[in-house]
């Protein structure tokens, strides 16, 4: 028994006219009469009463009708559905991030993401850079925003964003609200940081970039958020390096310096198992992208 001669029966069966549902299939009637007739044999029970003047249903066809209608409606239900997973329409994504990515592209990305693909269920964890990489491997998330970007063999990342860093400053400090720093300016300054460990991280990527302009920052306080590092910023703990993107969020008592310059820059990658490319992490990387584009034109104009 083949599918199709489900679908020629259910033709019949509703036309009770062969001549109408041969038309109807876009066959000739004598091989759909052909194809009932091996169907009955096959089933082994007569599915319709013949006439010269008409076609109805044997008992045992009009209960075989509804059995088939609903196997059909079941198959076209399970193509549908493998339609929509194959375009990424349903499913679940596990996406990880670094807190940072929360004052730029993970917002927009997940508002637009949720309008285009509302049937995807979408799991957030936050997560440093390091553990994303373990994470990943591990399938436990499939999307990842990284700060700084991760660099392995079995890991894809596309910088999402670059963007400078500014110094977030008590707001009586002498750097408040100066456009003109550059990195060396803060050696003799206390500074408010993060973690270095597990590496990669975002507070090694702050050490380093010191180290790298001939100073090592004089930590006073270690904390995970920069929430957390900015309230103690205005408590005048110290200071903090933030993305640009961080200080769109006015905090009182705080006050930001910007940097002239180029070094004094950062990147938010997003991160994929290489690949291992899925039409749901296709789907969501196709959102980042186009807000990569839309915001390097916005910078430009």
């Amino acid at each position: 028994m083949e599918l199709r001669h489900l679908r020629y029966f259910v033709a019949v069966a509703e036309e009770l006219h062969f001549g109408r549902a041969a038309e109807r299939l876009c066959i000739a009637q004598p091989p759909l009469s052909q194809q009932i007739q091996q169907l009955e044999a096959e089933l082994g029970f007569a599915l319709f009463t013949r006439t010269s003047r008409k076609v109805e249903l044997t008992t045992a066809g009009r209960i075989y009708l509804e059995e088939v209608r609903s196997t059909m409606s079941s198959l076209d239900r399970a193509a549908s559905d493998a339609r929509r997973a194959a375009r990424g329409e349903v499913g679940r994504l596990a996406i990880g991030f670094v807190g940072t990515a929360a004052y730029s592209l993970l917002p927009p990305s997940l508002r637009i993401y949720r309008q285009m693909y509302p049937d995807v269920h979408l799991s957030l964890r936050e997560l440093a850079s390091a553990r994303q990489a373990l994470a990943l491997r591990e399938g436990r998330i499939q999307i990842g925003f990284a700060r700084p970007t991760l660099t392995a063999p079995d890991l894809t990342t596309e910088i999402a964003l670059s963007e400078p860093f500014v110094a977030a400053v008590p707001g009586s400090h002498r750097y408040a609200d100066r456009s003109d720093l550059v990195i060396r300016d803060l050696c003799d300054e206390d500074f408010v940081l993060f973690p270095r460990l597990p590496k990669p991280s975002y507070g090694d990527l702050l050490f380093r970039l010191c180290e790298e302009h001939g100073f090592r920052p004089n930590v006073v306080q270690e904390v995970i958020e920069i929430q957390t590092a900015l309230s103690l910023v205005a408590g005048g703990l110290g200071i903090t390096l933030v993305p640009r993107s961080a200080a769109a969020i006015r905090w009182p008592g705080v006050a930001f310096a910007s940097f002239s310059e180029p070094a004094a820059h950062t990147h938010l990658g997003v991160v994929y198992r290489s690949g291992d490319i899925s039409p749901i992490v296709e789907g969501f990387l196709k959102v980042v992208r186009s807000l990569r584009v839309e915001s390097a034109t916005t910078d430009k104009s």
